[in-house]
């Protein structure tokens, strides 16, 4: 109905391609035009969960609770910090992942295998020290493992709580079976295939995890100094806010992160949940060229 009244039309196009510009950057429709018009079989069917998920507009406070979750590996979070780029060019750094993400997920088989053997080259020229001595290579499965299942159990998670539908439990199962195809094309051994054995893989995790002044200076970054104009701050805060509430407690102690339980199911959730409905409702009208936010490394740097 709205489309027959020009001022809301107008104002749905302009939110939509804004965002679009936004998340996939110059490239966007020719990245569109070329993920969903090349022929040929693709690594996941239109049925499959990760469509679902990773088309939704909860991918937005998804993707920023995964880099928080993310940054408490002290080796990942050496990683991104020095070779990532992030608060020189965090939109090209968006961009590019969400690029990667939507090509596996929606893209032609081939492009898909092209995308991670880029990411997969990039990884192999990561390597470094953190400030404590200990060596990193973003290569390493160990480290691509964590990146992995901190990122599936963020975006799931998202999408239950701020889907359009939420999914069955078995469906959200097979989400994470579906993302292991991906995890494991990009190294990571014996991914995850289901929700109960990635809780065992994030807990396996803990003893490793901590915030580091690198990892407290992203989070500052993320949720207080992004570069956005002033129109966009107020959306922002909002998703911001969620991304926090959606993180487990552990995980924001470290990071000095607050813990509100009654704000965050009653005021934070509603406004989440409006500004992700508005959202999916100015970019209903378009294919999902690039998937929202999502986490480290840098895919296709």
């Amino acid at each position: 109905m709205e489309w027959r009244i020009p001022g809301v039309a107008a104002a749905r196009e302009r939110l939509g391609s804004s965002l679009f510009e936004r998340v996939a950057g110059p490239a966007g429709a020719a990245n569109r035009s070329r993920i969903h018009g090349t022929p040929g079989p693709r690594w996941f069917a239109e049925d499959r969960p990760i469509r679902t998920v990773h088309g939704d507009a909860s991918m937005f406070i998804g993707g920023l609770s995964a880099l928080l979750l993310q940054s408490l590996h002290p080796l990942a979070m050496s990683a991104v910090a020095a070779h990532s780029g992030y608060k020189g060019d965090p939109w090209g750094r968006l961009q590019r992942t969400s690029t990667f993400l939507a090509m596996t997920t929606y893209g032609a088989a081939d492009d898909a295998q092209r995308a991670v053997d880029h990411v997969r080259g990039v990884h192999q020229r990561v390597k470094g020290r953190t400030v404590a001595g200990a060596e990193y290579h973003a290569a390493d499965p160990h480290l691509l493992a964590w990146v992995h299942v901190a990122e599936v159990d963020s975006f799931w998670r998202a999408h239950q709580r701020y889907g359009a539908k939420p999914l069955t439990p078995e469906e959200y199962d097979g989400y994470v079976a579906d993302t292991a195809r991906v995890g494991s094309a990009l190294g990571v051994l014996d991914p995850p295939r289901d929700r109960r054995e990635l809780a065992e893989r994030i807990a396996a995790y803990r003893p490793e995890l901590r915030a580091t002044p690198e990892a407290r200076d992203a989070a500052r970054f993320l949720l207080l100094r992004p570069p956005l104009p002033r129109a966009a701050r107020l959306p922002y805060a909002i998703i911001a806010a969620n991304a926090i509430a959606l993180l487990p407690p552990w995980a924001r102690e470290p990071l000095g992160l607050p813990h509100l339980p009654l704000l965050e199911k009653t005021g934070v959730r509603w406004a989440g949940s409006g500004l992700t409905s508005t959202i999916r409702w100015a970019m209903s009208h378009r294919p999902p060229a690039a998937a929202p936010p999502a986490g480290m490394p840098d895919h296709g740097r």
